[in-house]
């Protein structure tokens, strides 16, 4: 008989520092809620409101080496 899933899987997968880093300056800087997607070449962050993103864009440098990443930062204006 086969396992169950929940025996063949980590009990908490561990995200990315990046991840952390990035959901933690947003939420402390501007008490919003964000997602952010590690992919191979590019970090894609979602925030709810085209003002933020607005605001953030200029802050991606700051934000990218806070990261210490060679990724591209990347802003979606959408739903979390």
């Amino acid at each position: 008989m086969a396992d169950a899933i929940g025996d063949i899987l980590p009990d908490r997968f561990d995200e990315p520092p990046e991840v952390s880093i990035i959901k933690d300056f947003i939420r402390k800087e501007y008490r919003q809620p964000s997602t952010v997607l590690v992919q191979p070449n590019q970090i894609v962050i979602t925030v709810q409101s085209a003002a933020l993103a607005g605001t953030l864009r200029m802050r991606l440098p700051e934000l990218k080496e806070l990261c210490r990443t060679d990724k591209r930062l990347m802003l979606r204006i959408g739903r979390r």
